[in-house]
């Protein structure tokens, strides 16, 4: 997969890839689990997303990728205001984002290829097509020699280097990525980072949910807080 310049990496004339303005979210077992969130994360900006397990970081992310909705507070995407958005009109915003789940969400039924592959095929593509660069992409994680396996085969770095490779194989206009290299080595840990600062010197926003600020301060990454389901830190 090339990862040479597509787009300038940042235009200030875009919208906000992400904006929050007052989210509030929880569960009916845990309520409050976000508390008033005002968010904008600019197009092409690059930021690292911290704090203790239980502070509500996959919640947030999850309400970016529209997997839930806030019960109170409004949530923009590419400038589109999505809070209320139906169901059946979500597919298209969806396709631009890239998501790196925790628990990856492989389907196992799927080759190791045909999942890497799965934005592409979803998108409309045609493998001839787009073969070269999944091929390419599994290559460049390592996954190579595993493109026909099942994820069931794969160790647990494997499923998370697959789930890396699924989620920007697209190049998508917005990675949301949680806990990307907590099943890895440090090698390939560097190499996947490397890999989301590529994508981000290309355009694309980033946000990255993790426990170690040091990882950001390596990273050149703005740093945002999350600690009681409030969040602190360059939210703009």
């Amino acid at each position: 997969m090339s990862v040479t310049p597509r787009r300038a990496a940042r235009s200030s004339s875009l919208p906000a890839a992400v904006a929050l303005d007052g989210v509030d979210f929880g569960y009916a077992e845990t309520p409050g689990v976000l508390k008033d969130v005002n968010l904008s994360l600019p197009a092409g900006s690059f930021h690292f997303l911290t704090g203790p397990s239980g502070a509500g970081k996959t919640s947030l992310l999850k309400l970016m990728t529209l997997a839930e909705r806030p019960l109170a507070g409004r949530i923009a995407l590419f400038g589109e205001d999505v809070t209320e958005v139906a169901r059946g009109s979500l597919p298209p915003i969806r396709r631009r984002i890239g998501v790196v789940f925790q628990d990856f969400r492989l389907l196992d039924h799927l080759s190791v290829f045909e999942n890497a592959a799965l934005p592409l095929r979803l998108a409309g593509g045609r493998e001839i097509d787009y073969r070269p660069d999944v091929e390419e992409m599994l290559q460049w994680v390592g996954l190579g020699p595993r493109m026909s396996a099942s994820p069931a085969a794969l160790s647990g770095g494997e499923k998370q280097r697959l789930a890396v490779a699924r989620a920007v194989v697209a190049k998508p206009d917005l990675i949301l990525a949680d806990e990307p290299t907590g099943s890895v080595d440090a090698a390939m840990a560097d190499r996947l980072m490397s890999l989301f600062q590529t994508l981000n010197r290309m355009g694309t926003t980033v946000l990255i949910a993790g426990h170690d600020p040091a990882v950001a301060q390596r990273l050149g990454a703005r740093v945002l807080g999350l600690t009681d389901g409030r969040l602190t830190g360059d939210l703009a």
